[in-house]
């Protein structure tokens, strides 16, 4: 009886240290967790004939990053990271016709040039070229939307890429 007792006791005690060991801090980040607290969105640069994008993109990306909570926002003199977004180029395309031939989705194709700095450093932390793509029903929807789901999956890569790949 007592052999069985220790035996519990010592299996009790090694499982409950494998499990508080498997709680530690997870990240995604090989070096561990980031260390940069701060952010700052410069409004987008936009090279493209489409008027009021850079706007949008500019606030998809302040939003997802005020929801997200893993980074504060705040002007470009104070932050410990800056974000600058350019978008490159916009395409509406034909996505699907029907059996008609007559187009029942489109889709908006833009790309964006991003880069984090870091201002103290005078150093891009990462930079990167992003391809992202809405598709909006033709009868039902407008182009807007075909824009806002391209936006919200920029903002994923962003999030993404800034919080938690360092």
């Amino acid at each position: 009886m007592k052999s069985y007792r220790a035996e519990l006791h010592s299996a009790l005690l090694l499982a409950t240290v494998l499990i508080l060991a498997g709680c530690g801090v997870y990240s995604f980040n090989p070096r561990g967790k980031s260390t940069i607290n701060s952010i700052a969105v410069e409004p987008f640069e936009n090279q493209t004939t489409q008027y009021g994008l850079e706007a949008l993109m500019t606030e998809f990306v302040i939003d997802a990053f005020i929801a997200d909570g893993n980074l504060k926002v705040v002007p470009a003199d104070i932050a410990e990271a800056v974000l600058v977004g350019k978008l490159t180029s916009y395409e509406r395309q034909v996505e699907r016709f029907d059996e008609n031939d007559q187009v029942q989705e489109y889709k908006i194709v833009m790309d964006f040039e991003l880069t984090l700095r870091n201002p103290a450093e005078q150093t891009d932390i990462w930079t990167e070229k992003v391809r992202q793509e809405g598709v909006y029903d033709a009868d039902t929807e407008s182009e807007e939307d075909g824009q806002r789901r391209a936006g919200s999956r920029l903002v994923e890569v962003v999030l993404n890429r800034t919080t938690k790949s360092w």
